[in-house]
Parts: structure tokens; sequence; C-alpha cells
């Protein structure tokens, strides 16, 4: 039984991975602003409280949570994602900041908050989109949400350098499209080959045995283009 972090967990992938984690007998932390979609769920092995990973008290009562209940982690997914489709030159300086406050801050808060409980062998999984990877095909209106997930990939390769020796391992997924609200959000009307509940099962896996095999890298999880 392992103890699991995921954030984003009120809807699409975020939510199919706790119903994962959770049936696997491991127990889970779900953070995500809206707590009821997981707390309806019952789930005797899930704690869920609304978090804002954007926010410090927020992060306090995570980093609470921990102490009072005397826990590690052993694996952190950083799911909770911000989206905005709109001209770069219509973007607000406040609405670059709020996609970044989510995409790149509030993972780099809450990953700082949770070091001291982590194992040497113990895995964070970060997730990005293959919009962030640098060659890929781009699209307009994405600017501050794609160079935002692009920030994310080069953290994750900073955090494994700068913990290879005593741990986490840190890795990265660059996801292509999934069929959830973002992706409708994004791309109209767009049929995408791979669902929620597919690709959080793809996660849970890997969330579980790929720090056996990577540290650093990031993985291309895409079979089409977006």
């Amino acid at each position: 039984m392992k103890q699991i972090v995921i954030t984003g967990t009120s809807r699409g992938i975020g939510f199919e991975l706790v119903k994962f984690f959770a049936e696997a007998g491991h127990q889970v932390l779900a953070l995500s602003r809206n707590e009821k979609p997981i707390k309806e769920l019952g789930l005797s092995n899930v704690e869920a409280f609304s978090c804002d990973i954007g926010s410090e008290a927020d992060l306090e009562k995570v980093v609470g949570f921990l102490q009072n209940e005397d826990k590690n982690v052993d694996v952190l997914i950083n799911n909770a994602g911000a989206f905005l489709n709109k001209p770069f030159e219509d973007i607000s300086s406040e609405e670059f900041f709020k996609i970044y406050q989510t995409n790149i801050f509030g993972v780099i808060g809450l990953t700082q908050k949770l070091m001291p409980y982590f194992y040497q062998k113990s895995h964070v999984v970060n997730i990005s989109t293959m919009g962030g990877v640098q060659g890929s095909v781009k699209f307009p209106g994405l600017s501050a949400y794609s160079s935002s997930k692009s920030a994310l990939i080069n953290l994750t390769e900073l955090l494994a350098e700068e913990y290879k020796e005593k741990g986490p391992a840190f890795n990265v997924l660059a996801l292509g499209a999934v069929q959830t609200e973002m992706l409708a959000a994004a791309f109209p009307g767009l049929e995408a080959p791979v669902s929620a509940k597919e690709m959080a099962q793809y996660i849970f896996d890997f969330s579980l045995t790929g720090h056996k095999y990577y540290n650093g890298k990031l993985l291309q999880v895409s079979n089409s283009t977006p």
C-alpha cells in the first residue's frame, strides 16, 4: 500500500486516477478546488479536500494533513492544469499569470512543500502536453497554456538532476489528445482516440513503476496530433 497525492481530481484524468489507485488498495490524497465529485464516491481509502495549489494557505493544509496522519508520499502526480485559448495580443498579464500560477508556480509550491515527505524511491510525475514539447506542432491561441507546460518539462529535468542522488525521481508525461473537457475547449468537435480513463490507466501504471527505468525524462504519450 502506497501513499498517493494527486492534483486536479474533480474531473477527467485526475478523477479516473483516484479510482484506479483506490481500487488497487492505495491511500490517496485527492486535491482539487472542487472536492465534491471525489467525496461522492465514498471511498474509504481516499481523503479529499478543497485545495488551490496556487494558494499558500491551501498548501499548508496539505502539509498539516500529512503531519497529522504521520504519512510520507510515495507518488505525487501533478495533474492540475489551467487552460486558456485566446489570441496572444488579447491576453492580459493577469490571465497569463493565472495560467502560470496553476501550471508551473502551483506545481513548484506543492512539490517544495512535499519534499520532506518523499522517500528516496518516491516518484513525482508531472503532466504536460505535446504542445509544450520543443519542435512539436503548435496551435494559435495556446501561447499561455503551452508555454507554461513547456516550463514544466524543463523544471522536471532540472529537479531530476538536483535530486538524482537522494531522490525522489522526477518524470514528465507530454500527453496527446485525450477526450477531456479541456480538449473540448481547445479543439471543439475533435474526437480524441484515447479516453480519460484509458490515459489514467497508463499514468497509474507509469507512476508506480516508471521511476525504476526513468528519471528526468520526457515521455511523449501520444498516438495523434494534436
